[in-house]
């Protein structure tokens, strides 16, 4: 962690700690000003998918508010690429494909999901695979501590009955438990040499069947770490022994959060101070997963839906919420984006367009910005965004209605439409920030490369000053073919008094 020691105003919010199972007071101690936090990435075994852009969305909607309420956020995303799936599927891919480079694949598209989607950057993003080091020498604690066991095979358990508050996260007793592994990591190999069918597997040791670099070497015999023993290993190196708050998506509390717990709690570490858990997506009323055969790829939703349209219905509901995701869910975050950016922009042009409007200004300007009464209390209220977004409706009315005043008063329609932005950042929608502000001004697709947007605008901008002549010379049939034109290669057209704007469809 960071030496930063700039004094910061202790944070107002309140948090549902899923272990406390209720909201309470986020305080951070390790080091006040700054909160610490540890979120469940991506196991790279395939392409990103709604579910994964959940949780990702709403621990950065998360980190937004914290700094935006003046604190340091250290936000450690992790990496999987070492894992049983992992293995299986890069071995069954016709042709086959060497295990890390499947991993590194996916690892790709996941990073293009979390910029399209303006996802920001961890901190730190570490892989699995770059620190089984510590792995090892977290298990050799474990095994010193008398908390796991090494089998016949060479597979390394934690004895969860060695750990007295082993359930606690979760609230479940070990008799209670036929087994604390996952589903997926379930095989004869791991349950063969337990010597209770609930303690789950630190240690995976090597199988003739699998790729030779898929191992290291360790102390009682060579192999690979189990998945949990990842985080716990990853989220000491990084945060230290106790940090302020473990995220991830809700289904992930057990067994993969209870056993990281477990482990932590074993070495001696005091580990999380705060749970805090997404709930998941579901599609006409199920759990989205693969086995529904309903899993929605973002890769495949960006062909059809705009970026911040697919932002906006998985970020703006409450992160303990379950998100109903739909073609009328997309339909109406597609009708809301409109009016929202829609607003912004004529209140840019309206006050001068071009980067001359003082509706223009800079993220850093917007940030500053007082945030009203009652938007504060209920972000700080469990990140209550239903409360949150009837302000953003509140002032989107205000903006509007100075917008259609016949004599617009200039410095009401710039303070209303900076309110607008500064509310929206918050959420990682402010229509003039990036990655949205390319796309909305018509400058080009966002994250396109430079020099192709660059074409793209020259080339568009060429058809509408055509149109616009067309236009002048009253030739109506010329300004609407060359409008039909645009719209056939998914250009949209949008008129306003400052003259022609444009964006991709």
């Amino acid at each position: 962690m960071s030496n930063d020691r700039t004094e910061r105003p202790a944070p107002n919010l309140r948090l549902y700690d899923s272990a406390a199972r209720a909201v309470v007071p986020l305080t951070p101690t390790v080091t006040p000003g700054t909160v610490a936090i540890y979120l469940c990435g991506a196991t790279v075994q395939g392409s990103p998918h709604i579910g994964h852009m959940r949780s990702a969305i709403a621990f950065d909607v998360l980190r937004r508010w914290l700094e935006r309420s003046g604190q340091r956020v250290v936000l450690i995303r992790n990496v999987t690429d070492i894992d049983d799936k992992i293995l299986a599927k890069s071995t069954a891919a016709d042709p086959p494909v060497e295990w890390w480079a499947w991993a590194q694949r996916y690892e790709r598209e996941f990073d293009a999901a979390y910029r399209a989607l303006g996802v920001a950057p961890p901190t730190y993003e570490p892989r699995a695979t770059g620190h089984v080091p510590e792995m090892i020498d977290l298990v050799q604690r474990l095994l010193d501590a008398g908390h796991a066991y090494v089998g016949e095979r060479g597979n390394v358990y934690f004895d969860v009955r060695s750990l007295s508050d082993y359930g606690s996260l979760t609230n479940q007793r070990v008799e209670d438990l036929a087994t604390t592994e996952d589903e997926s990591q379930i095989d004869d190999d791991v349950e063969a040499d337990k010597r209770d069918p609930r303690d789950f597997a630190l240690w995976k040791a090597a199988r003739p069947a699998e790729p030779a670099d898929a191992a290291w070497d360790a102390p009682w015999g060579r192999g690979r770490p189990g998945w949990h023993l990842e985080c716990s290993a990853m989220s000491r190196r990084y945060l230290g022994e106790v940090f302020d708050i473990h995220g991830g998506g809700i289904d992930l509390r057990f067994p993969h959060h209870e056993n990281e717990q477990a482990q932590s709690h074993g070495a001696g570490w005091g580990f999380a101070r705060h749970w805090v858990h997404n709930a998941w997506v579901t599609v006409k009323g199920e759990k989205m997963s693969k086995s529904l055969g309903n899993s929605l790829v973002v890769a495949e939703l960006l062909k059809t839906y705009d970026a911040p349209v697919l932002r906006l219905a998985l970020g703006t509901v409450h992160h303990r919420s379950t998100v109903e995701f739909s073609d009328e869910t997309l339909a109406d975050a597609a009708g809301l984006w409109e009016r929202l950016s829609g607003a912004v922009l004529r209140a840019r042009e309206e006050t001068g367009g071009g980067g001359t409007s003082p509706v223009d200004a800079a993220v850093e300007t917007v940030r500053a910005r007082a945030l009203p009464a009652e938007y504060t209390a209920a972000m700080d209220e469990d990140l209550n965004l239903a409360g949150a977004m009837a302000v953003v409706h509140a002032t989107l009315k205000r903006l509007n209605t100075v917008l259609a005043a016949r004599v617009s008063e200039r410095d009401a329609v710039v303070d209303a439409a900076l309110d607008l932005r500064s509310q929206l950042d918050v959420m990682g929608l402010d229509p003039l920030a990036e990655p949205w502000r390319s796309r909305v001004l018509g400058t080009g697709p966002a994250g396109a490369d430079g020099a192709a947007a660059d074409a793209l605008d020259h080339l568009v901008t060429a058809l509408l000053d055509q149109r616009a002549e067309a236009r002048a010379a009253r030739d109506w049939a010329r300004a609407d073919a060359l409008r039909d034109e645009l719209t056939a290669a998914g250009v949209v057209v949008e008129d306003s008094a400052a003259g022609a704007r444009w964006h991709v469809a």
